[in-house]
């Protein structure tokens, strides 16, 4: 069932998808209808299953799902995964890769291969202070408090040396 982001408790379990574009404005409202009717249908047969969403930047698709009185299984998550898959086939974007880095720049947002980001780590193009966007992390409460930090409080940090 949706709810609202804000109902959903700080120990669910959080995805985080960042595209490899921003999503055009005449595709966000769309996108977000998308992502709102998959939501409302993940495992609507369980009632006291409860799963939101954010999308975020215009980049960034967030799910979430309340798994501690409802357990996810490997199915649902496939489930969610498809869906992932199918809104990179419809709007030609990435939303898969890992081993991309997304981070501030100015008020921009960048999406940059790991490579590159290394790249502009040595150049000094980005510092320690540049905020980047933690998209490994799996809970709500890790979202809310670390998912935007500065490079040198987060996993990318072993790059600064």
């Amino acid at each position: 069932m949706f709810v609202e982001f804000s109902s959903i408790p700080e120990d669910a379990k959080v995805w985080i998808y960042p595209s490899s574009r921003k999503f055009y404005p005449n595709e966000i409202e769309e996108v977000n209808k998308k992502v709102k009717d998959f939501v409302a249908e993940w495992k609507s047969e369980d009632e006291d299953f409860k799963a939101s969403f954010k999308i975020l930047y215009n980049r960034f698709i967030v799910l979430a799902a309340d798994d501690i009185s409802t357990k996810l299984l490997i199915a649902d998550i496939d489930a969610s995964v498809s869906f992932i898959l199918e809104l990179q086939q419809i709007y030609n974007v990435e939303l898969l890769d890992k081993m991309n880095v997304c981070f501030k720049q100015g008020e921009y947002v960048q999406y940059k291969d790991l490579k590159d980001f290394k790249k502009l780590l040595k150049n000094k193009a980005v510092t320690a202070k540049t905020i980047v966007f933690d998209n490994l992390i799996t809970t709500k409460s890790d979202f809310d408090n670390y998912w935007e930090v500065p490079i040198e409080d987060s996993w990318y940090s072993r790059f600064l040396k």
